[in-house]
């Protein structure tokens, strides 16, 4: 196995509620080459999560939408949510990757256009739900989850007021996008969701050595390097958890003490 698992477990649930497993994975930055890491997408059937959420960065190469919904096509059985990433929609170009490490001054170098329309068709027509810009209600093990997502904060393709308000008739809101950047997480918290999903962070991608640990130099947005990755909350906020992702850019494919990751969520009763 090339990647660690990653188990966390939420108090969230009304009482009496069974809990839910819930796979939450994110930046595959796939390519037709990157046979090791299709391979572990493929065994991830073997968790049997209840839902699956993907936030994101499912691409990496013109090629790859085919790839993807192969590597995927287990977990497409199950119920799932998705939302996606500035590399779904650009391909990666060749830049010095210490500039990852500099503050984020909004400036972006794309690359040409993917395919994203195809992975987008092939993921609903398996029965995930699009949360780019919806607000869909989902019932799992008896919980009615109310989920909403944002499209790309990074890409600034983000508009949080499509999906805003409070939550309707349900036992459980969430919120899923991609890069979790403080206005969508503030957006999101005024709203009283249960838990956020986001992914983009990589956990760094290059983290130092540190009491406890390690620390990150940055999350290439601005939330803050605490929160890189993993499961954490701020004083009467909603959970968040960031997955630190699966690959890289083909260009900087660097990660250091930060392994590829997919994550094991348990929801539990409050």
């Amino acid at each position: 196995m090339s990647y660690a698992l990653r188990e966390a477990e939420i108090p969230v649930l009304p009482e009496g509620h069974a809990p839910i497993r819930i796979l939450h994975f994110s930046d595959l930055h796939l390519t037709p080459k990157r046979k090791t890491e299709i391979a572990d997408i493929k065994s991830w059937v073997k968790y049997k999560p209840d839902l699956v959420i993907s936030t994101g960065d499912f691409l990496a190469d013109m090629q790859a939408v085919p790839v993807v919904l192969d590597a995927l096509d287990g977990l497409l059985d199950l119920p799932g949510l998705f939302v996606f990433g500035s590399n779904d929609y650009f391909a990666p170009k060749p830049k010095n990757p210490l500039k990852y490490l500099l503050p984020n001054h909004g400036k972006r170098v794309h690359g040409e256009d993917l395919p994203w329309p195809d992975l987008d068709n092939g993921l609903q027509s398996r029965g995930w739900m699009n949360l780019n810009r919806a607000r869909s209600t989902i019932k799992i093990n008896d919980t009615v989850i109310e989920a909403r997502g944002t499209d790309d904060a990074h890409l600034e393709f983000d508009d949080y007021s499509l999906v805003a308000g409070e939550a309707g008739q349900c036992d459980l809101a969430i919120g899923v996008t991609h890069a979790p950047y403080l206005r969508i997480l503030e957006g999101m918290s005024k709203d009283n969701l249960d838990v956020i999903f986001a992914g983009h962070t990589h956990g760094g991608q290059v983290r130092l050595p540190w009491p406890g640990g390690s620390k990150a130099l940055t999350t290439n947005c601005d939330l803050p390097t605490w929160r890189a990755r993993g499961l954490s909350r701020e004083k009467n906020q909603p959970f968040l958890h960031v997955s630190a992702g699966m690959g890289t850019s083909p260009f900087a494919r660097i990660r250091v003490a930060s392994p590829p990751e997919v994550s094991l969520i348990t929801l539990t009763e409050q």
